[in-house]
């Protein structure tokens, strides 16, 4: 694994082998667990807290002609002009499915943790391997993000 700031890789995993890993969380849960218990829990969010999708639209901005004259009475400038506002999206329900969505993950003994990316000493040290059973964090852990999506949890020594 490269230096973040030297990858010459898609920007997508330059970003995302740099960016901390923001998951759930339950020492010994095996990631097969993790990710069925994550499913379970957004489909139920989202039965729950189901979307809706509001649009609005961004008022225009009025941009002022100018106008300037001379001494001797001559004038000239150019109209203003409107750049319009456009539309977009949004879904107010997002926060409230987020927190269901976590609510139900705490049932099931998990709490959402942000675990840091190793450094580029610790991940070219590393064995390439996935984890398959979350261990125990401490203060010294930290991940490597493989490229197929999957992740290497190591405590830092």
């Amino acid at each position: 694994m490269k230096h973040c700031a030297f990858m010459i890789i898609p920007a997508v995993f330059a970003l995302s082998a740099c960016a901390p890993l923001k998951t759930y969380y339950k020492p010994g849960a095996s990631v097969t667990a993790l990710k069925r218990d994550t499913i379970s829990c957004e489909i139920s969010a989202l039965a729950d807290v189901p979307a809706s999708v509001q649009i609005r639209r961004k008022p225009p901005i009025f941009i002022p002609g100018t106008r300037t004259c001379t001494a001797d009475g001559k004038c000239s400038g150019t109209e203003g002009y409107y750049i319009p506002g456009g539309v977009e999206s949004y879904d107010p329900n997002d926060g409230l499915r987020a927190r269901v969505e976590q609510q139900c993950m705490a049932a099931k003994g998990y709490v959402p943790v942000s675990i840091p990316a190793c450094p580029d000493s610790v991940a070219k040290a590393a064995p390439p391997t996935a984890t398959t059973r979350l261990p125990a964090l401490t203060d010294a852990s930290c991940v490597i993000r493989n490229r197929d999506g999957s992740f290497q949890i190591v405590t830092r020594g």
